[in-house]
């Protein structure tokens, strides 16, 4: 495979993955630990839309992803958010964490991959 193609697969990865958790575990609540995590971290009042509207979110990230519109800032965006979102969960809900602190450590793995591949392989 060369790199371009590599770096369109890992777009796609990219994107599913925001679209994954917008759709399932948030939207659809398949993973209802998602809106404990909000209702721990922002109250429980709104945890319910404020779930909802987070996977929205997320759903709007895939489709800015796969779009290729100011893609650079797309990438420093959710580098931004996985590591804001991930610290907070961490300092605030760890105890919902599947992984505890191996969570952080998966999501700066992701985020090694989403600039990777926007600001190295794309280059190439």
């Amino acid at each position: 495979m060369n790199l371009q193609n590599l770096n369109k697969v890992l777009t796609l990865i990219i994107s599913a993955v925001w679209l994954v958790n917008g759709i399932v575990c948030k939207i659809f609540n398949l993973v209802p630990r998602h809106q404990e995590i909000v209702a721990t971290i922002l109250g429980d009042s709104y945890s319910f839309i404020l779930t909802k509207a987070i996977g929205v979110s997320e759903v709007l990230m895939a489709v800015w992803v796969l779009s290729g519109i100011k893609s650079k800032i797309c990438a420093l965006s959710q580098i931004g958010i996985v590591l804001l979102m991930n610290i907070l969960e961490l300092t605030w809900a760890s105890e919902l964490l599947y992984w505890g602190s191996l969570n952080l450590l998966f999501a700066s793995l992701f985020s090694a991959m989403v600039f990777c591949n926007e600001f190295l392989l794309k280059k190439l």
